[in-house]
C-alpha cells in the first residue's frame, strides 16, 4: 500500500501543538473491535471520510492513540490548506472558445479550362 491514497492522506501528521485537531475517518467500522467503535462513536465519528473538529485534550489525544490506525488528525492549518486545494480543484474555470472560421481557400495555379 506504500503508493495508495490512503498512505498520502494518512502521512499528514500534525508536527506542531494545535488548540484544535480535525479527525477524519478513513477506515470503516465493519470488523472493527467494539472499544474501538465506542471510541469513534463517542468522538462523533459515525461514517467513514466524515470530519469532526475537537479541542485538543489529554482525554482526546488518548482516544486517538486508540484508534489512530482508523483516523487521520490534521491542525487547523492543514485542514485549511486541505479545504482551500479542493475548492481550487473544483473552482469553475473559463470555457474553451472554438472558432469555427471556414477554412482558407487553397490558391488555383491555373485555371481549370485551359489545357496544354
Amino acid at each position: 500500500m506504500s503508493g495508495s491514497a490512503f498512505t498520502a492522506f494518512k502521512s499528514k501528521v500534525p508536527v506542531a501543538w494545535s488548540p484544535r485537531l480535525y479527525i477524519t475517518l478513513v477506515r470503516g467500522l465493519p470488523g472493527t473491535r467494539k472499544l474501538h467503535r465506542r471510541t469513534l462513536e463517542a468522538m462523533r465519528l459515525r461514517r467513514c471520510h466524515r470530519t469532526v473538529e475537537h479541542r485538543t485534550t489529554p482525554s482526546l489525544l488518548g482516544m486517538l492513540t486508540q484508534v489512530k490506525r482508523l483516523v487521520v488528525v490534521e491542525t487547523q492549518e492543514m485542514y485549511n490548506a486541505r479545504k482551500q486545494a479542493d475548492e481550487q480543484r473544483r473552482a469553475l474555470r473559463p470555457p474553451l472558445v472554438v472558432s469555427h472560421a471556414p477554412p482558407p481557400k487553397p490558391a488555383a495555379a491555373a485555371p481549370e479550362g485551359a489545357g496544354p
